[in-house]
């Protein structure tokens, strides 16, 4: 290369990072969308479309939420991981975005390469909860009965692959217990279900069975975070009786791979922003545990995540249908 090319890559690539840099400056200067790729309703939803309302507050663009549903929340995830590197087209998404593909043949994205995690916006405890009319009070009840009626018991899952169904597979197998596990297309028909007696069990969010506990509609014997909830003091924990046993549902925000660092580093300041006030009064309030911290926080979180998912899928032959 001659003295003039040279210098001319020299000017070209200071341009490049002068315009990257510009660009991160500039961001948002239009409407972000953020994609939740579920139907609206349910503690996904509600979360995402408090965090958009929040940096819509702090960026003065609005930030608004696509419900794209279908193929267990895969067809919205494929939707980002195609779209424009530009921060303008987001996901936010459950854990179930990084599980489903692993119980499908030919999955329509790969986490790891597809996707830039951001930020983690929240942990979910889920609960253990059962049908009222059940002779079983606490979690050492549920196990006496399971043994003592093998085959008798039914959990529900919300979805195939999903924190519900990893974490009911896990009580299963931790505590040796045969009870069947009976596929639901999504949570408000097993809960019907539940409270009307055809399943005897559902292991979902906190915030899904919380307002049927407190009503009477069905008891909630344990939670599966790793001490007891604020909103469900008197509940114990699985571990209590099981130790070790801990599990979470969790939602974040992703971008597409090629995301540029600077973009996404604003967008994890401001999500962290969003955290730190009301709005994470209002998740403490709703029984969730508030995330946070830097991209490299939250990208440790997923790999740890989904290797112990991963072990529990391949162990539980989990497959969707």
């Amino acid at each position: 290369m001659n003295r003039k090319n040279f210098i001319r890559t020299l000017a070209a690539t200071a341009m490049l990072g002068l315009s990257a840099t510009a660009m991160a400056q500039a961001w948002p200067s239009k409407s972000v969308k953020m994609i939740i790729p579920f139907p609206p309703g349910g503690t996904l939803d509600a979360i995402g479309r408090m965090l958009a309302q929040k940096l819509t507050e702090q960026t003065g663009q609005t930030f608004f939420v696509e419900n794209k549903p279908g193929g267990q929340g895969m067809i919205g995830g494929d939707a980002v991981a195609k779209a424009p590197a530009d921060g303008y087209t987001l996901l936010f998404n459950a854990s179930t975005f990084t599980t489903a593909p692993m119980t499908v043949k030919a999955p329509l994205y790969d986490v790891a390469r597809d996707f830039l995690p951001v930020a983690l916006a929240a942990k979910a405890p889920l609960s253990i909860a059962i049908n009222k009319n059940l002779p079983i009070q606490d979690i050492k009840g549920l196990i006496a009965y399971a043994k003592a009626n093998p085959g008798k018991l039914s959990f529900a899952i919300g979805s195939t692959g999903s924190a519900g169904h990893l974490s009911t597979e896990l009580l299963r197998r931790s505590a040796n217990l045969d009870f069947l596990i009976v596929p639901y297309k999504g949570t408000a028909p097993a809960f019907q279900d539940l409270i009307g007696g055809q399943i005897s069990g559902f292991v979902d969010p906190i915030l899904g069975s919380y307002n049927f506990y407190k009503s009477g509609m069905l008891k909630v014997i344990g939670v599966t975070s790793a001490t007891r909830v604020s909103t469900l003091p008197e509940v114990p924990t699985v571990s209590e009786t099981l130790p070790g046993y801990e599990f979470y549902s969790w939602y974040g925000v992703w971008g597409p791979a090629k995301l540029p660092m600077d973009i996404a580093t604003r967008l994890n300041v401001e999500v962290n922003k969003a955290l730190s006030g009301e709005m994470r009064d209002k998740l403490l309030q709703q029984g969730l545990l508030v995330g946070g911290g830097s991209m490299e926080d939250f990208a440790k979180f997923q790999r740890e995540d989904m290797a112990r998912s991963a072990k529990i899928i391949a162990e539980g032959g989990i497959r969707a249908e």
